[in-house]
């Protein structure tokens, strides 16, 4: 197979060296993806413009938004975010959904983890009523013993989680209120 483009000096009337892989010129034209050859700062004229600009690593890395939206929160912040979570396990979507909408616009702490208890009392309950028919078949007994041991242990993890500052979202959701 033999290449289009043979080594040797470019069609363009100059006799300026290229340092392309395997020593081939680039097609006539230029370089394909660059546009027309142009002079570049540090580059020899009719080189073309560099693949991308050379900048130096050190001091270039800046994370550009925090870890979560909102920051630190406060120990009142937890505690409320912590009954959201274990209100969800006790009452069910009324007390995350009650301090979601007592609390949304004052921390987004609390927004976050009441939302995250509410979307995954919701599922939780479709997941109970779903078990409650499929009784019917009698695995219903074994989906309900299921779906009441998960949400016990995925509301106690949640509430560990807010208790500590963390902002945790649970494994299983699904996302009805942000």
């Amino acid at each position: 197979m033999s290449n289009p483009y043979p080594p040797g000096p470019p069609d363009d009337g100059q006799n300026t060296p290229y340092n392309h892989p395997g020593g081939y010129s680039p097609p006539p034209g230029g370089e394909p993806g660059y546009g027309p050859p142009q002079g570049a700062p540090g580059m020899p004229p009719g080189m073309g413009q560099p693949p991308y600009p050379q900048q130096p690593y050190f001091g270039q890395y800046h994370q550009p938004y925090q870890q979560q939206p909102g920051g630190a929160s406060t120990p009142d912040e937890r505690t409320m975010a912590l009954l959201a979570h274990l209100g969800g396990v006790f009452l069910s979507f009324l007390v995350p959904l009650v301090l979601y909408l007592v609390k949304k616009d004052e921390s987004p702490f609390v927004r976050h983890h009441a939302a995250q208890a509410v979307n995954f009392q919701i599922l939780v309950f479709i997941g109970s009523v779903v078990s409650w028919v499929l009784t019917l078949v009698l695995i219903g007994v074994f989906t309900l013993f299921a779906v009441w041991v998960a949400s016990i242990i995925m509301g106690i993890v949640a509430a560990v989680a807010a208790n500590k500052g963390e902002w945790y979202s649970y494994p299983v959701s699904v996302p009805i209120l942000e």
